[in-house]
């Protein structure tokens, strides 16, 4: 299946659906509120109007999980061994504060495994995509494809934290100490949304602590471009990785670093 999968197509969806975004981002917008209290606008249902058009139009065997769409029973999609998980507009609260962080995401996921991945930054019109065995690339402004890899941390460096802009708690600062006492420098980087994955993978930030809640779709693209640039998304209690389609889409908290 993963070499029948046109990763142009895939591009070609999620900046179109960027580009919706970013017609509404640039004028007043309302807020609503989901029954899980988190915000929802015109942007994220526009986008995903259009990842759903264009997924249904070109493989339309495929089945849909989206973060704006009604749920399945695990009954049916535990039987799936091929299926899409999108996020339309990734970082709600950073397209309201007007921050720019925000992100397209769409993947493929085999039975529990995220195996391919784009993620496009709107703002930033840079796309990042990765495929199992090929590697994680990112473009620019429409350019080249360009090869990326994660660094690790190393002692004597500079090492580089991501936290979330929306989410650090108390178990995040409390990983922050532990590594403070472990590298002789550290610098948190401030992001949102996916983003953090993919600056990670391209060696901007080293370590990416997430012990707060996310779904699947949060984390499903990005995941497959932090793995392929060389990291790893794992759970820090047991060292499994994340997995996808699950009975309940919640994710555990996770670390990605190399």
């Amino acid at each position: 299946m993963l070499d029948k999968i046109d990763i142009q197509i895939l591009q070609e969806i999620a900046v179109r659906a960027g580009k919706a975004i970013l017609e509404i981002y640039e004028q007043p917008f309302e807020i609503e509120t989901k029954a899980d209290k988190s915000p929802l606008t015109a942007a994220d249902k526009a986008s995903n109007d259009i990842i759903i058009a264009g997924l249904e139009k070109h493989y339309a065997s495929i089945p849909i999980i989206s973060e704006e769409n009604k749920q399945l029973d695990y009954d049916t999609r535990k039987n799936w061994e091929y299926c899409w998980m999108v996020d339309p507009l990734d970082g709600t609260k950073e397209f309201i504060k007007k921050n720019g962080e925000f992100t397209v995401n769409i993947a493929l996921i085999h039975k529990n495994e995220s195996v391919l991945g784009v993620v496009y930054v709107p703002v930033k019109d840079t796309l990042y995509y990765a495929i199992k065995g090929q590697g994680a690339f990112k473009i620019s402004n429409g350019g080249s494809p360009e090869k990326i890899h994660a660094k690790a941390a190393k002692a004597g460096e500079i090492v580089r934290i991501f936290a979330s802009r929306s989410h650090l708690n108390a178990d995040t600062q409390a990983f922050i100490d532990q590594c403070k006492e472990k590298f002789a420098d550290v610098e948190l980087v401030a992001a949102g949304s996916s983003l953090k994955f993919c600056l990670l993978a391209e060696g901007i930030a080293h370590i990416y602590p997430r012990f707060a809640p996310t779904m699947e779709w949060d984390t499903a693209a990005a995941h497959i471009v932090a793995t392929e640039s060389g990291a790893s998304v794992t759970i820090p209690e047991n060292g499994e990785a994340l997995n996808y389609n699950k009975e309940n889409l919640l994710n555990p908290y996770f670390l990605v670093q190399v």
